[in-house]
């Protein structure tokens, strides 16, 4: 098969073990970056276009696609789509995981676990945004933000108030979240590929630092899942039409709660912690769900 990955830098950790687990199984990789791709919609024959010439007999692609590039990278994407080139992340999956009001709103008829949230628009009604949470303390999200930059732990009513009211200011949208004091700092990373969890660790921020990303200083330990975090990081991940995700979840004393589900999870942290050829795993999907033709069914 010919695997086509679309990240934009081929020299990061993720794109070079997707194309060495590729290689390794005697697939054809091929690093795309879909930022110099171009659409071509013409009736009954859609085309990608990569530096002027059409991308044929492509039989899969991995997207990576950056936050800040989401809208132009799902519409290349649904081009594959529209092309029947499978895709382990559908264009619709990833815009609807991006966007953390509406996945959560997702997530919550799922049924999984998540931590008090409320989304508002007029700043008079801060105080009461405040206690619905059961704040002060709370964390404050911007909707936009990722691994971990817009976010706020605010400690104190009067410092919620303000950042709240700053944002506001800014005409910026966020979300007010509930602060899970026992989580002390630490989440949990699943990976999760094809509805099942292939790997998953146990983050924690540094001295000081409620969030726990690798990339911020934090730490990371292998752990094996309980029963219920395996069920929440696996029907966190179908709910969204995720068929690769990295699910983050906080053990909390009502169970886990999910905080944010990643359409394009990194490989380095969970594959260095756990020792897991998590590349390898995605490769193995491809390969067994190609032939059952399952790619209009998934994330729809």
């Amino acid at each position: 098969m010919r695997i086509a990955i679309l990240s934009t830098n081929p020299e990061l950790y993720s794109t070079q073990r997707l194309v060495e687990a590729a290689g390794q199984h005697g697939h054809e990789p091929v690093v795309i970056d879909h930022l110099r791709c171009q659409v071509m919609i013409e009736g009954g024959k859609p085309e990608v276009l990569y530096k002027g010439r059409p991308l044929e007999e492509i039989d899969a692609i991995v997207p990576r696609i950056g936050a800040s590039v989401t809208d132009y990278g799902c519409a290349v994407v649904r081009q594959f789509e529209m092309m029947k080139v499978f895709t382990t992340a559908r264009s619709q999956a990833i815009t609807r995981s991006r966007n953390k009001l509406r996945s959560l709103q997702v997530l919550s008829k799922a049924g999984v676990g998540l931590p008090k949230t409320v989304f508002a628009k007029h700043p008079k009604d801060v105080d009461q945004l405040i206690e619905l949470v059961g704040g002060p303390p709370v964390v404050i999200k911007l909707l936009e933000g990722t691994q971990g930059m817009g976010v706020v732990l605010a400690e104190t009513a009067k410092t919620a108030k303000s950042t709240i009211e700053a944002f506001y200011g800014l005409k910026a949208n966020v979300l007010i979240q509930e602060y899970i004091a026992e989580a002390k700092g630490a989440d949990i990373r699943a990976f999760v590929v094809g509805g099942r969890v292939v790997g998953a660790m146990k983050r924690q921020g540094k001295e000081g630092e409620f969030r726990s990303n690798l990339h911020r200083g934090g730490s990371g330990k292998s752990v094996v899942l309980s029963s219920d975090e395996e069920w929440t990081a696996v029907n966190a991940a179908k709910a969204l039409g995720l068929r690769v995700a990295g699910v983050d979840m906080l053990q909390s004393q009502r169970g886990p709660l999910v905080l944010e589900v990643n359409s394009s999870p990194g490989l380095e942290g969970i594959e260095k912690t756990t020792g897991i050829d998590i590349a390898g795993q995605i490769v193995e999907f491809i390969e067994e769900k190609i032939p059952t033709d399952e790619n209009d069914t998934v994330g729809v």
